[in-house]
């Protein structure tokens, strides 16, 4: 029986592929992997084992992603807010990001780069993080950003903050910043900066918010919202949100 429902698949994926075209494909993926502690709970495992599932999943989806040729994927694994979770739940996530970004760098199919407030982490885990983007600066494929520490609120704090230095190791006055600062001036000091906005969001485990994620630059993203959780996330889950973006009519706030 499995193997009739793999063919099945197989075969509905194929058909979800023909209907694709490229100029419908997204530039930049923003995906909320949402529900890996659910998932292990439901299993009878503790939130390590749905933490490895999650990232054994990564992999597998980026995979994907080139197959369609996307060119920016950003990945949110831990948020601002789950830093104050107690320690025996926070470490061992820590360890299964510092093994994860190792594991992608070491493919050097991706360019590894970190977002977020990587002041906030263990020194350990924001060397590995930063130790990943450096060993993957001049690697030609997709970008990958790997959101941890990162809360949209922060983001943009860290971002006028680093504006008003810039302005003022220049000995710009806040009179003349006044006058001229815009959205781009802003968008130029993000964690992302220089990259596409995302054009498409998915998050897994059914639920329906945003929590903060990309909050400046999802102004015109279309949103995907899937059942699945995390490490139940299949191709053709991903393949529908990709017809989904496909036959939507973009308004970019129109």
């Amino acid at each position: 029986m499995a193997s009739v429902w793999s063919l099945a698949y197989d075969v509905y994926e194929r058909r979800l592929m023909r209907r694709l075209t490229p100029d419908r494909i997204p530039e930049h993926i923003g995906v909320m992997c949402d529900g890996n502690r659910r998932w292990a709970k439901a299993f009878g495992e503790e939130p390590s084992g749905g933490y490895l599932a999650g990232a054994d999943k990564i992999e597998e989806f980026l995979g994907w992603c080139d197959q369609l040729q996307v060119k920016v994927v950003t990945l949110w694994l831990l948020s601002t807010d789950n830093l104050t979770r107690p320690a025996d739940e926070i470490e061992p996530l820590m360890r299964v990001i510092e093994n994860l970004v190792d594991t992608l760098a070491a493919e050097r199919r991706w360019r590894i780069n970190p977002v977020g407030a990587l002041d906030m982490l263990p020194a350990a885990t924001a060397v590995r993080l930063k130790t990943a983007a450096e060993s993957t600066g001049d690697v030609a494929g997709m970008t990958v950003n790997i959101a941890v520490a990162y809360g949209g609120r922060r983001e943009l704090a860290d971002a006028v903050r680093s504006l008003l230095h810039e302005h003022a190791a220049q000995g710009t006055t806040i009179e003349e910043l006044a006058e001229f600062i815009d959205v781009e001036h802003i968008a130029e000091h993000l964690y992302t900066r220089g990259q596409p906005d995302p054009d498409l969001v998915i998050r897994t485990s059914g639920e329906q918010r945003m929590s903060g994620f990309l909050l400046w630059q999802s102004a015109h993203s279309e949103f995907y919202f899937c059942e699945a959780m995390w490490p139940d996330f299949r191709r053709t889950d991903f393949l529908r949100a990709i017809r989904d973006y496909a036959a939507r009519s973009r308004r970019f706030g129109a």
